[in-house]
């Protein structure tokens, strides 16, 4: 059985995972970190794989930039990093829904919005990871799965 560790910068996020893990009797879901991908100070040192869920797209770039820089601290060779959310592909034209969510993030911050696939996985690259595969998801996200070399 997976043991997850959720975190979040949030305190009232932190909270609310608690109350879900609480409700549900969750024995293999840790107690909720208080982690800033952005920050290098991770409250971990070690994780045999790191899932991002719906992150990127709302929050400032150097979110990425620190997600893929701490993934590369704390996992082994081979280990997986998952992303899962929105993206722009330079092979693909950006479906109206996307566009109009987008449009919606920049509206609410202007650092925010869908990141660019390439440019995502050249970030991660320069932090020991390799794109491994892309999967289509439903609603136009993606799964995006990248391995620690």
């Amino acid at each position: 059985m997976l043991t997850w560790q959720p975190s979040d910068p949030s305190k009232d996020a932190r909270r609310s995972i608690s109350a879900w893990i609480a409700a549900e009797g969750l024995a293999n879901v840790r107690s909720p970190l208080g982690l800033d991908a952005a920050c290098d100070g991770w409250p971990i040192d070690h994780a045999a794989a790191v899932v991002c869920i719906n992150m990127i797209h709302i929050s400032p770039w150097a979110s990425t930039e620190g997600l893929m820089r701490g993934a590369g601290r704390i996992l082994d060779a081979g280990a997986s990093l998952y992303l899962y959310g929105p993206f722009r592909q330079a092979t693909k034209v950006l479906e109206p829904s996307n566009a109009a969510f987008e449009q919606n993030l920049r509206a609410r911050d202007p650092r925010w919005g869908l990141r660019d696939l390439d440019e995502v996985a050249a970030c991660a690259a320069s932090h020991g990871f390799v794109l491994d595969r892309v999967v289509e998801m439903p609603a136009n996200n993606l799964s995006v799965i990248f391995r620690r070399s």
